[in-house]
């Protein structure tokens, strides 16, 4: 008698998650502009997927790329919409379930979509569905000291500063230091299995 090999889990679904003024989403051909936009940004496409090269056939390529990542289970890609359900920018909640539970959230906007509000109010929004996901313990973000715009968002959204993790990640080939932020999901805070004070 053979056991029967546990079903492989289908693609995660994505949510539509909507605040005041964002909706998260998944993303659409249409939303090409926003990646050929962040592929201008000197660093978006130095720490991200986001193609260097401001074509059509590779801002889709980036976009069906987020469908691959639902697929094998990776993580919740979505893109950031403003009312008009224009993609303004982007935001993903990586699962890092095999190193202990973690979600890693990474985000950015478009640059003539800046200083608006749309990364702290979609990180708000994303954090707030995925504390109450029930496989992960801990929320993390990773960013550079410099960037006071994004460390000003996870606060925002109740992350805590945990600490500076010195030459953390190399970007454009150059080690860099990132603050780490998190905070806890609610299935962790509900064990409150946090080791001793």
């Amino acid at each position: 008698m053979t056991a029967d090999a546990p079903p492989t889990p289908g693609p995660l679904r994505l949510p539509e998650l909507v605040g005041a003024r964002v909706r998260l989403r998944g993303w659409r051909s249409t939303d090409a502009h926003a990646v050929r936009e962040a592929s201008y940004d000197p660093l978006i496409p130095v720490i991200t997927s986001v193609p260097s090269v401001d074509s059509e056939e590779e801002a889709l390529a980036f976009v069906e790329r987020q469908q691959d990542r639902l697929r094998d289970r990776v993580g919740y890609p979505f893109a950031v919409a403003d009312a008009d359900d224009r993609a303004v920018g982007f935001i993903i909640l990586q699962l890092r379930t095999a190193e202990g539970a973690r979600g890693s959230i990474g985000y950015w906007t478009c640059p003539s979509q800046r200083r608006r509000g749309y990364a702290a109010e979609a990180l708000q929004v994303l954090t707030a569905w995925a504390r109450d996901l029930p496989d992960l313990d801990r929320l993390e973000l990773y960013v550079e000291p410099w960037n006071e715009g994004s460390w000003r968002a996870a606060e925002s959204a109740g992350y805590e500063r945990e600490g500076l993790l010195r030459a953390w990640e190399r970007v454009g080939g150059e080690p860099r230091d990132m603050y780490m932020y998190a905070q806890l999901t609610a299935a962790s805070s509900a064990r409150g299995e946090h080791g001793p004070s």
